[in-house]
């Protein structure tokens, strides 16, 4: 239970710094508080590489950057910066010592975290408040709601993550002038070696996609996945296929997954900014629980085979070439794909 209301202007602290999934699904709490407290002041503290989707959200009032590869020097500047507001309240959305040392800093009288048997490395001690125990089987977003209801606010009847004025024509039009009117966007990896899907999958469903001519395919992804996107594309050589991988920033890289009909790949945080976005997501799983981490709005367009020994949360597969992973046919995520094309606008 909730200890006390929220006032009707507090100033509010979200410490989330975590993984990009973690943060596009934080996101939404943000809108929620102000649409009840609409004079809340929420500041959001992050680290540099997801400081661009933060800070484009409209009702964030400040964005606390640490920049963690500077060391000591980072966190006394922290500790300056958190001393410039006089924050009502910390939610500690990260659970690990560092946020809770964090929170700590941020001089909060109410501190809220995760109760005690949810929270790592002693973090829940470094906290004054804690949200109710979950015994499993929950997803992270329903994990941050319930930091709004200890808050006493209402059950949110629809989510929503800042980004309605997000136009790629306005965020780059170079970018825009390469893409189709009507595409998918295809992830081609995650941040885990386990739950990247294998090349041959990906070529198959790409010239699958492409055979009626009607729809395009964006190639998305970070630097570390620049190589399988440049093969696929000089196998393929099709106009309608346009490799963004390694080219984008991440607000960019949010402009077009939002653009798209539909977007495609594995676990991972593009797929949660596409949640967040309102894109439909065909998700692709092996190592990890779709009932956790399914994106947010496309929990019916999973695609799992799952062995015995998933979900195992191991980031390089001891079996070799990522057996589970293999296992998903191009031809059954094609179809899912036709599913969410049916629904998209």
């Amino acid at each position: 239970m909730y200890r006390k209301h929220l006032p009707s202007a507090p100033s509010i602290l979200i410490i989330l710094m975590g993984a990009l999934g973690d943060v596009a699904r934080g996101l939404c709490i943000v809108s929620h508080i102000k649409n009840h407290r609409p004079k809340s002041k929420i500041s959001w503290l992050v680290e540099p590489q997801w400081a661009e989707v933060v800070r484009f959200h409209p009702a964030i009032y400040r964005l606390i950057v640490f920049n963690r590869p500077r060391g000591l020097p980072a966190v006394k500047d922290l500790y300056r910066e958190l001393s410039e507001e006089n924050f009502d309240i910390t939610l500690d959305l990260q659970r690990h010592f560092k946020s809770g040392f964090f929170s700590i800093l941020s001089r909060a009288k109410r501190r809220v975290g995760f109760h005690r048997r949810n929270a790592k490395e002693f973090n829940w001690l470094m906290n004054n408040e804690h949200i109710d125990y979950s015994p499993g089987g929950l997803s992270k977003l329903d994990l941050y709601i319930r930091f709004t209801r200890h808050l006493g606010l209402p059950e949110p009847k629809s989510l929503d993550f800042g980004f309605s004025s997000l136009d790629i024509d306005a965020v780059r039009p170079h970018i825009s002038a390469q893409l189709t009117e009507s595409f998918v966007a295809v992830v081609m990896g995650s941040s885990w070696d386990s739950k990247d899907w294998v090349f041959e999958g990906y070529r198959q469903l790409v010239e699958s996609i492409l055979e009626s001519g009607e729809i395009g395919v964006v190639l998305l992804g970070d630097r570390s996945q620049t190589e399988p996107a440049e093969q696929l594309t000089r196998i393929i050589r099709h106009p309608k296929l346009v490799d963004l991988v390694g080219k984008t920033s991440l607000l960019e890289l949010t402009a077009i997954l939002k653009a798209a009909r539909t977007a495609v790949g594995p676990d991972s945080g593009p797929g949660h900014l596409a949640g967040a976005v309102k894109t439909p997501y065909v998700s692709l799983f092996g190592p990890t629980d779709p009932t956790l981490t399914a994106p947010y709005g496309s929990e019916h367009l999973v695609v799992q085979v799952k062995p015995e020994c998933s979900p195992c949360y191991k980031r390089k597969c001891p079996i070799p070439d990522r057996w589970c992973m293999r296992q998903i046919e191009a031809g059954v995520v094609k179809a899912k794909i036709d599913q969410a094309l049916l629904t998209s606008t």
